[in-house]
């Protein structure tokens, strides 16, 4: 079975004096998130769409989905987790929970706000993630990545050429990522920054599938005008 993960925890702080999360602000008549949820919702491969978020806007959430979709049971909200990669892990727990986990168990993580994913970018994944285990979405870096050790002066300039941006989704095999998750440390959690990073530290291979340049994090405000511009466009093919 595959299932859809759809990570909604974040507050939003770098939108500006907001005080609704940035995956709750209005795009195009309603919520980024909506929008997200819908990509992952209209993909018959998937079993279920689970979203998390913070605690305190979990019925909101739910309210927005029905509001949206229906009443359908294809979608769950659940309270995610002190971080992204706790979050997953909750997301883990509640398909173990409810369908059981065996080989053949994809999760397919994305941000709550990337609203523009393409629906080619989700089928490569769920292919990639069966085939390899593990896949990251990504797009050559355009430009140059400085790297500085002290913040104050340039400690080297990485070729390009080698470099990728990463997106989301990424993919994986549920059971590989949940057993890979268990047996971290606790000094390897605290190095964590993405999903992905699990596999790496752990010499596991993660395939690159292929993103687009329309698949943008919507961040700060600039952010959200580029999206309404988008949506206005239709970019989504």
């Amino acid at each position: 079975m595959v299932f859809a993960v759809v990570l909604a925890g974040g507050m939003g702080s770098r939108m500006g004096n907001s005080d609704t999360p940035k995956q709750y602000l209005e795009l195009g008549g309603q919520p980024i998130i909506i929008h997200t949820i819908e990509k992952f919702f209209v993909n018959e491969k998937f079993e279920h769409v689970i979203v998390l978020t913070p605690e305190s806007w979990v019925a909101h959430t739910l309210n927005m989905i029905k509001k949206s979709m229906g009443n359908t049971d294809r979608v769950s909200v659940i309270p995610g987790g002190d971080t992204r990669n706790d979050t997953l892990y909750n997301a883990i727990k509640f398909v173990e929970e409810r369908y059981g986990i065996d080989d053949d168990t994809i999760l397919v993580t994305h941000d709550a706000v990337r609203p523009f994913v393409t629906h080619r970018i989700i089928e490569e994944n769920i292919e990639a993630a069966r085939k390899y285990g593990a896949c990251d979405t990504v797009v050559p870096a355009t430009d140059t990545i400085v790297e500085s050790l002290d913040g104050e002066i340039i400690s080297s300039i990485p070729d390009r050429a080698t470099l990728f941006q990463g997106q989301t989704p990424q993919s994986f095999n549920a059971k590989k990522l949940r057993d890979l998750y268990l047996s971290l440390t606790k000094e390897e959690k605290e190095n964590l920054t993405d999903a992905c990073k699990i596999f790496a530290m752990k010499g596991e291979t993660v395939h690159l599938v292929e993103g687009e340049v329309s698949n943008i994090k919507i961040t700060y405000p600039f952010d959200l005008k580029v999206a309404a511009t988008m949506l206005k466009g239709d970019i989504d093919k």
